[in-house]
Protein backbone atom coordinates (compact mmCIF):
# COMPACT_ATOMS: atom_id res chain seq x y z
CA UNK A 1 0.00 0.00 0.00
CA UNK A 2 0.78 3.94 -1.00
CA UNK A 3 0.53 6.62 2.54
CA UNK A 4 1.58 10.22 1.22
CA UNK A 5 1.80 12.62 3.62
CA UNK A 6 1.78 16.49 3.01
CA UNK A 7 3.20 19.27 5.28
CA UNK A 8 5.11 22.86 5.19
CA UNK A 9 1.54 24.87 4.50
CA UNK A 10 0.76 27.97 6.59
CA UNK A 11 -0.45 31.47 6.65
CA UNK A 12 1.97 33.54 4.63
CA UNK A 13 1.32 37.04 2.97
CA UNK A 14 1.74 38.18 -0.62
CA UNK A 15 5.13 37.96 -1.99
CA UNK A 16 6.80 34.98 0.39
CA UNK A 17 7.27 31.93 -0.11
CA UNK A 18 6.83 28.59 1.58
CA UNK A 19 7.83 24.82 0.92
CA UNK A 20 5.65 22.17 0.77
CA UNK A 21 6.89 18.50 1.49
CA UNK A 22 5.40 14.97 0.89
CA UNK A 23 6.82 11.84 2.42
CA UNK A 24 6.25 8.67 0.70
CA UNK A 25 5.55 5.45 2.17
CA UNK A 26 4.77 1.95 0.44
CA UNK A 27 5.48 1.11 -3.08
CA UNK A 28 7.82 4.64 -3.81
CA UNK A 29 9.96 2.66 -5.97
CA UNK A 30 7.19 1.64 -8.67
CA UNK A 31 6.08 5.50 -8.90
CA UNK A 32 6.15 6.30 -12.65
CA UNK A 33 5.09 10.69 -11.55
CA UNK A 34 4.46 12.24 -8.76
CA UNK A 35 2.39 15.45 -9.07
CA UNK A 36 0.78 18.38 -6.89
CA UNK A 37 -2.64 19.49 -6.74
CA UNK A 38 -4.64 22.54 -5.47
CA UNK A 39 -8.21 22.96 -4.20
CA UNK A 40 -9.44 26.34 -3.50
CA UNK A 41 -12.93 27.09 -1.36
CA UNK A 42 -15.78 26.93 -3.96
CA UNK A 43 -13.29 25.80 -6.51
CA UNK A 44 -12.81 22.10 -8.60
CA UNK A 45 -9.37 21.00 -8.10
CA UNK A 46 -6.64 21.97 -10.78
CA UNK A 47 -2.95 20.73 -11.69
CA UNK A 48 -0.02 22.93 -10.24
CA UNK A 49 3.35 20.97 -11.31
CA UNK A 50 4.42 16.92 -11.55
CA UNK A 51 7.20 15.12 -12.29
CA UNK A 52 7.94 11.94 -13.94
CA UNK A 53 10.99 9.89 -14.18
CA UNK A 54 12.03 7.37 -16.85
CA UNK A 55 15.98 5.78 -17.65
CA UNK A 56 16.87 7.86 -15.45
CA UNK A 57 15.88 11.22 -16.54
CA UNK A 58 13.36 13.32 -15.33
CA UNK A 59 10.52 16.13 -16.94
CA UNK A 60 8.84 18.29 -15.42
CA UNK A 61 5.38 19.87 -16.12
CA UNK A 62 3.78 23.06 -14.61
CA UNK A 63 0.65 25.06 -15.07
CA UNK A 64 0.96 28.50 -16.89
CA UNK A 65 -0.03 30.06 -13.21
CA UNK A 66 2.64 29.17 -11.41
CA UNK A 67 5.51 28.84 -14.31
CA UNK A 68 8.72 30.71 -13.13
CA UNK A 69 7.31 30.79 -9.56
CA UNK A 70 7.05 27.26 -8.12
CA UNK A 71 9.58 24.42 -8.59
CA UNK A 72 8.64 20.58 -8.04
CA UNK A 73 11.35 18.32 -7.08
CA UNK A 74 12.29 15.01 -5.58
CA UNK A 75 14.65 13.34 -3.39
CA UNK A 76 14.75 9.59 -3.70
CA UNK A 77 16.79 8.99 -0.83
CA UNK A 78 14.29 10.42 1.55
CA UNK A 79 10.88 9.32 -0.54
CA UNK A 80 9.55 13.46 -0.43
CA UNK A 81 8.26 15.37 -2.61
CA UNK A 82 8.83 19.02 -2.78
CA UNK A 83 7.33 22.14 -3.96
CA UNK A 84 8.63 24.97 -3.35
CA UNK A 85 6.52 28.34 -3.74
CA UNK A 86 7.73 31.58 -4.24
CA UNK A 87 6.36 34.99 -4.56
CA UNK A 88 3.35 33.67 -3.86
CA UNK A 89 -0.03 35.54 -4.34
CA UNK A 90 -3.43 35.47 -2.64
CA UNK A 91 -4.57 33.78 -5.24
CA UNK A 92 -2.87 30.69 -4.65
CA UNK A 93 -4.80 30.10 -1.65
CA UNK A 94 -5.92 26.61 -1.41
CA UNK A 95 -5.33 22.86 -0.01
CA UNK A 96 -2.60 21.37 -1.75
CA UNK A 97 -2.70 17.71 -2.58
CA UNK A 98 0.72 15.01 -3.52
CA UNK A 99 -0.37 12.25 -5.36
CA UNK A 100 1.34 9.45 -7.07
CA UNK A 101 0.99 7.82 -10.25
CA UNK A 102 1.99 3.57 -10.10
CA UNK A 103 0.72 2.90 -13.64
CA UNK A 104 3.37 2.91 -16.52
CA UNK A 105 3.03 6.30 -18.41
CA UNK A 106 5.28 7.90 -21.60
CA UNK A 107 4.33 11.11 -20.43
CA UNK A 108 3.76 13.84 -17.27
CA UNK A 109 0.46 13.35 -16.24
CA UNK A 110 -1.58 16.49 -15.40
CA UNK A 111 -5.34 15.43 -15.01
CA UNK A 112 -5.78 14.34 -11.28
CA UNK A 113 -7.94 10.96 -12.61
CA UNK A 114 -4.46 9.74 -14.31
CA UNK A 115 -3.09 9.33 -10.64
CA UNK A 116 -3.24 6.50 -8.31
CA UNK A 117 -2.76 7.61 -4.61
CA UNK A 118 -3.41 10.72 -3.09
CA UNK A 119 -2.58 12.55 0.55
CA UNK A 120 -4.95 14.48 2.24
CA UNK A 121 -3.84 17.98 1.85
CA UNK A 122 -2.20 20.57 3.51
CA UNK A 123 -4.02 24.47 3.64
CA UNK A 124 -2.00 27.15 2.38
CA UNK A 125 -3.16 30.60 3.12
CA UNK A 126 -1.95 33.90 1.25
CA UNK A 127 -3.07 37.32 2.58
CA UNK A 128 -2.93 40.22 0.61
Amino acid sequence: QVQLVESGGGLVQAGDSLRLSCVASGRTLSFYAMGWFRQAPGKEREFVTAISWRAGASSTVSADSVKGRFTISRDITKNTLYLQMNNLKAEDTAIYFCAARVRFSTITPTAGSEYDYWGQGTQVTVSS
